[in-house]
């Protein structure tokens, strides 16, 4: 004999149930997540520390010829990889699909004006056996999904199914617009202005509402303080030096960008930002918020968050845990949280008041 090959002991299923103390079926329904069967949370922490400790991983393949599952899931974006902020959105939904040992697939579309989704890019999916598909949107309120993507079980980010079929989570602009209100306000601030975006899109509308339910809330007017610009620097800058013939003590800002061309107006004016004029954004777009000087305070959109709760309620409606019909009735509104900086302060005495 000129030589000899050692093998290695690879554990497998039966070991794992002797570890365990339990039954092969037990090991395989803990790590396969096999939907409504009775294995107690102990149970199952018991069966994954022993997988773990054996090194022992389900084998997918397999698992998905018996099954019919690929254990992935596809995310359509609609130009939202290409956005600064957004990526925040596929980073909520890659590590919530990895803490769920699945496989997030991206395919990145055109911004598409017409609220008629192309089925084209979520047919992709369907070849691939994808399990279910996340449709993420940048502009649309609401959609018309073409009929493929109810083949599978389905969930949209940023817009709502027309026909109510299909879960969505949506950011709550209106709410995070109006605690930019009631923060201003708990301040002193009584004459505060919104510099606008002149597009006509569903952010625009809910931050409006937002700003005048709080406004009204407080017993405060909006006559005069209201100015719309382009949704930038210059459209900020535009807009708040028209605001600022009016005197008032802060200036929210559609979004970041806005609020940068605030500060370039309330500049020009001889204004301090925050001693003679406070200035609020909305979005906390890095690097912009901290860019500036001072630190804008705003709101943030919680694009991780709605990436994540995509993932989670796909796969809970996939394993058969949630009825996804019931989430589709009452989409999904996730709280914009207020990030507080440097540019508000309490208003200045004026002189003769």
């Amino acid at each position: 004999m000129t030589g000899s090959r050692v093998s290695e002991k690879t554990n497998g299923i039966r070991d794992v149930a002797a570890r365990a103390g339990v039954s092969q079926t037990t090991v395989s329904h803990v790590l396969n997540e096999t939907p409504h069967t009775r294995v107690s949370e102990e149970t199952a922490a018991r069966v994954r520390a022993a997988a773990e400790e054996l090194g022992y991983r389900p084998n997918r393949l397999a698992r998905g010829l018996r099954t019919h599952a690929s254990d992935m899931i596809g995310l359509l974006t609609e130009e939202i990889a290409t956005t600064p902020h957004a990526g925040r959105i596929i980073l909520g939904a890659q590590e919530e699909a990895s803490r769920r040992n699945l496989t997030l697939a991206i395919i990145n579309s055109e911004l598409n004006p017409d609220p008629e989704v192309d089925s084209t890019q979520i047919q992709a999916f369907l070849d691939r056996q994808a399990d279910g598909i996340i449709y993420a949107t940048v502009y649309h309120d609401v959609i018309s999904p073409p009929e493929n993507l109810r083949v599978r079980p389905a969930v949209l980010i940023g817009a709502r199914d027309e026909a109510g079929l299909i879960p969505a989570v949506l950011p709550d602009e209106r709410g995070g617009a109006a605690s930019v209100v009631d923060m201003l306000v708990a301040r002193g601030h009584r004459r505060i202005a919104f510099a606008a975006s002149a597009d006509d899109v569903p952010a625009t509308r809910g931050r409006l509402r937002g700003y005048v339910d709080a406004m009204t809330r407080a017993g405060l007017s909006t006559d005069g303080l209201i100015a719309s610009g382009g949704s930038d620097a210059r459209g900020g800058y535009t807009a708040t030096l028209e605001l600022l013939d009016r005197e008032p003590t802060a200036v929210f800002c559609y979004n970041d960008r806005m609020a940068m061309g605030a500060y370039r107006a309330a500049a020009d004016r001889g204004l301090r930002i925050p001693t003679d004029l406070s200035v609020v954004g909305f979005d906390d777009q890095a690097p912009l918020p901290e860019s500036l000087f001072p630190a804008l305070t705003t709101v943030a959109l919680p694009h991780y968050e709605m990436g994540a709760w995509a993932v989670a309620a796909l796969a809970e409606s996939i394993q058969g845990k949630q009825d996804g019909s019931l989430l589709a009735a009452h989409p999904t509104v996730l709280n914009c949280p207020l990030v507080e900086r440097e540019s508000v302060a309490p208003p200045r005495e004026r002189a003769g008041a």
